[in-house]
């Protein structure tokens, strides 16, 4: 007997299966996408959630917050001239990194060799998953050359209204230079105040975890702005509501706030809570979340 002949597929027909599937998987993609960013944007609510842990126990164990920069000037608001440590390296014990925070000596400078290790070391809590920054970033100096690697974050505390460069002792927010700053300093109200944001890694390129690092410049991305100071690194500013600064603004200030996470930047309050802030928010209400004791209204953003 004759078995029964086996029909192919066509070419025809190969190709129409070829862009089904292919239609199929061009639906699929976004949504998956659509969940990778969602779960990318839990882990960096969860990593600004672990720091708040930590600077509130920082603040139960001392009565206070951990200063912005710790880096001695010779007069207010004059440049600082070191050791530059910032606020997140006083948080590594109440991170579980009290390994790493027993090699630093904080009364010596960052860029001492004895540091070369600790300011290279990548701590995944101070890196946003949806951010592809490098792991370390080259630190240039006022002379030109490049002063000491350090490892890149994501994540700065909130200085105020005003430059960070200009007005590291003075300004308004929660994060000052050699002062530490108290829940009661916080008039305003914890639960208005921003204490920490993101910063992404296109727009901010030179930020770290570390600290303010001694006779550094953060050099502008958009050339009609002069070169920033080394409170940059690991602080930022709203700036007034006039300048419209609000996080992922189209300006190109370097140490403005900013993310990956689409339409938001996620950021910690005072109270420990986190949330995201639109980039679409009213300026006037930016400025005032920049601010522990400004008595502006916040209302809902």
């Amino acid at each position: 007997m004759r078995s029964p002949s086996r029909q192919a597929f066509t070419l025809i027909e190969l190709l129409v299966v070829i862009a089904i599937i292919s239609v199929l998987i061009g639906l699929l993609l976004p949504a998956v996408q659509k969940v990778r960013e969602a779960a990318a944007r839990m882990k960096c609510q969860n990593n600004l959630k672990q720091i708040g842990l930590a600077l509130h126990n920082y603040h139960s164990a001392f009565q206070k917050f951990p200063m912005g920069i710790h880096s001695i000037a010779p007069a207010t608001n004059e440049e600082g001239l070191g050791p530059g440590w910032g606020w997140a390296a006083y948080l590594l014990p109440y991170l579980e990194q009290e390994n790493l925070a027993r090699q630093i000596d904080f009364k010596v400078d960052i860029t001492d060799p004895r540091h070369a290790i600790v300011r290279v070391t990548s701590l995944p809590v101070f890196r946003c998953p949806s951010d592809d920054g490098p792991e370390r970033i080259s630190i240039p100096g006022e002379d030109g050359g490049i002063i000491c690697e350090v490892a890149f974050a994501n994540y700065v505390g909130m200085g105020g209204t005003f430059e960070v460069s200009e007005y590291p002792d003075t300004n308004t927010g929660i994060f000052l230079r050699n002062r530490h700053i108290r829940v009661a300093d916080i008039r305003d109200g914890t639960s208005n105040t921003v204490m920490v944001i993101e910063r992404e890694n296109s727009r901010s390129p030179l930020t770290t975890w570390v600290g303010a690092i001694t006779h550094s410049i953060n050099p502008p991305l958009n050339p009609a702005f002069h070169e920033e100071e080394p409170p940059t690194l690991v602080l930022t500013q709203t700036g007034e509501a006039a300048d419209r600064r609000t996080p992922n603004n189209p300006l190109g200030h370097v140490e403005d706030a900013s993310s990956r996470h689409a339409g938001v930047t996620c950021c910690l309050l005072g109270d420990g809570s986190v949330r995201v802030i639109q980039n679409s928010i009213n300026p006037v209400i930016w400025e005032a979340l920049g601010t522990r004791a400004g008595g502006e209204p916040v209302g809902d953003y």
